[in-house]
């Protein structure tokens, strides 16, 4: 088993407009991808037990989990709870070892009135070819990325 690793943050935005930014392939990719990539969805079927690939590219030469300077992950959605929680199970594509094994995340929306949110980020199983500072760094981006989006100061 993997170690684990969460990032939380608080936006400015109900609940239900966050999980909105995840139910769409084009603004997933708007927000997800940490400052030094760039993201296209693959495939992505968002619903309980929908399957989804995303491929996430370095904007220089730091070498991808897949190839080249890209990584290629793959996974389904196991739980679905709207404007509340969302379960997904991660693998990347890659031929190290190091970076293969079903990661589990966990995405809450805890609301804090009717106008802020908590979203925490629960990452298990994380692969030991993660390193913990760079899937830190990346899940910090992430959610600094997903607050700009919904708030429209993206």
């Amino acid at each position: 088993m993997g170690r684990t690793d969460t990032g939380s943050i608080v936006i400015a935005a109900p609940a239900d407009a966050i999980y909105r930014a995840f139910a769409d392939p084009a603004a997933l990719m708007a927000w997800l991808p940490p400052g030094n990539m760039t993201g296209r969805a693959l495939a992505y079927d968002f619903r309980p037990g929908g399957s989804y690939r995303i491929e996430l590219a370095y904007r220089d030469d730091t070498a991808g989990k897949t190839a080249g300077n890209v990584d290629v992950s793959t996974g389904r959605f196991v739980a679905l709870e709207p404007g509340r929680r969302i379960v997904q199970s991660v693998e990347f594509e890659s031929a190290d070892a190091a970076f293969r094994g079903e990661m589990i995340m966990t995405w809450t929306f805890e609301p804090l009135g009717e106008r802020e949110t908590r979203v925490a980020i629960v990452a298990t199983n994380v692969p030991a070819g993660v390193s913990e500072d760079d899937h830190a760094t990346g899940l910090r981006s992430s959610l600094d990325n997903l607050a700009r989006y919904v708030t429209g100061r993206a």
